[in-house]
């Protein structure tokens, strides 16, 4: 909301309230548009011509529009008219949504590898985002997306992805390694949903083909060389967004919950149940201060597996710590940091951080007091910056670097597009 009409709205409100009069809203309009289409804006929000003021709505029509990728900022105005009248306008500043993007890191042995690909935010006006990608990481991948949040009305949308995923994945046995050929091949849709304001849910499956082949490394009795197999899975996300966008600013309260099963036609091989919750909190210190933290709980079937779900890396959840070192059936993970922007130039910001990134696992078959041994706690104090551009949607080019103090700890620097969270 601009805050230049707060005093206004405050006048106007008394002056309501004392004179017992309702004003009527004669006139919606919406500047500012340029890509997006204002019949999907009008779709979307809550107020409507004929309706009684309401600042309420009309805040909340606010925050909706700025969580949305096309737009970078937007606020309201408020034009009295006669006859208990008004004129209320909803000022938008859109974002440059066509975006290309690429990533530089190290394989799991250490090789080069990057990801390029590209992806438009707001296709046909309606912020529906298109993206496809290829990466080399140590082989060739690629991939396809569509998600329309609003494809069918205000709440209800679709989400299709296709993924040839092929990589070199660590195997981690009791006291050694090996090294895998990894390719994942499958096809996801998703029914996306809004109940309301604050909370979404997404259900949906997918059917995928996992395919690992030995390259070389330690071997087990108990673990196949090669091993190919269809499965499917089914999936489960709610989320609970009281999040406030002010720019690159965040401030206040999600929880995103991700429930998964995932069976196979190989009866020999058991079904997994995957479930994590991430919590993330944001607080605004000062103007150009941001306080920002995530903890991540997650809970998988306790298999006795090489191929546990959670693993320990650089890109997901430690910084500096290397790339897929560990895995496990379950984690705790606390991720905090403090970003100062130290140049905000129209369009332009540097963004300094500091952080702390800590964790710990369960090893497969485990207990939960794997949870609390020190050979499993790994902390990781860094410093970063961020490369922003506000008028384009997720502009942001990090680079963090993490330093170890537990035992046999690493460090490193880690590239990315976007915040880390």
């Amino acid at each position: 909301m601009n805050t230049k009409t707060l005093p206004f709205l405050f006048l106007m409100l008394v002056n309501f309230i004392m004179k017992g009069q309702d004003v009527t809203v004669a006139e919606l309009q919406f500047s500012g548009t340029k890509r997006t289409k204002v019949s999907f804006i009008e779709n979307l929000v809550d107020v409507r011509e004929g309706m009684l003021l309401d600042s309420v709505l009309m805040n909340r029509d606010i925050l909706r529009l700025k969580r949305l990728p096309s737009i970078s900022h937007a606020y309201f105005n408020v034009n009295i008219l006669p006859n208990e009248t008004c004129n209320v306008e909803y000022v938008i500043e859109e974002n440059f949504t066509l975006i290309p993007f690429a990533n530089l890191f190290s394989s799991s042995n250490d090789d080069f590898a990057f990801r390029i690909g590209i992806q438009e935010f707001n296709s046909f006006g309606r912020n529906i985002t298109l993206g496809a990608f290829y990466q080399y990481d140590n082989y060739s991948s690629f991939g396809l997306s569509v998600r329309a949040p609003y494809l069918f009305s205000n709440k209800l949308g679709l989400a299709v992805n296709y993924n040839n995923f092929t990589t070199l994945e660590p195997v981690f046995f009791q006291d050694d390694t090996a090294d895998y050929k990894y390719n994942n091949t499958g096809f996801e849709l998703l029914g996306l949903y809004e109940l309301n304001f604050k909370n979404r849910i997404e259900l949906g499956f997918s059917f995928f083909t996992e395919d690992y082949e030995y390259i070389d490394g330690a071997t087990s009795s108990g673990v196949p060389l090669n091993l190919n197999v269809d499965k499917h899975l089914f999936k489960f996300i709610y989320d609970h967004n009281s999040l406030d966008y002010f720019y690159h600013y965040l401030e206040g309260f999600r929880s995103q919950l991700n429930l998964q099963y995932v069976g196979s036609t190989n009866t020999n091989l058991p079904e997994f149940l995957i479930g994590f919750n991430d919590f993330t909190y944001f607080k605004r210190i000062g103007d150009r201060g941001n306080w920002a933290n995530r903890l991540r709980l997650g809970l998988a079937s306790n298999v006795d597996s090489p191929f546990a779900p959670f693993t320990v890396d650089n890109n997901l959840n430690i910084r500096g710590v290397g790339n897929t070192i560990d895995r496990g059936t379950g984690m705790v993970v606390l991720n905090t940091e403090y970003r100062q922007t130290l140049i905000d130039k129209n369009k332009f910001v540097l963004q300094g951080n500091v952080f702390i990134d800590g964790g710990t696992w369960r090893n497969p078959a485990g207990g939960f007091d794997d949870l609390l041994k020190s050979e499993n706690l790994r902390i990781y104090p860094g410093v970063g910056l961020r490369f922003m551009h506000k008028r384009i949607f997720n502009a942001i080019f990090r680079i963090d670097y993490g330093y170890g103090i537990t035992k046999d700890g690493d460090n490193g620097i880690v590239f990315g597009i976007g915040q880390y969270f």
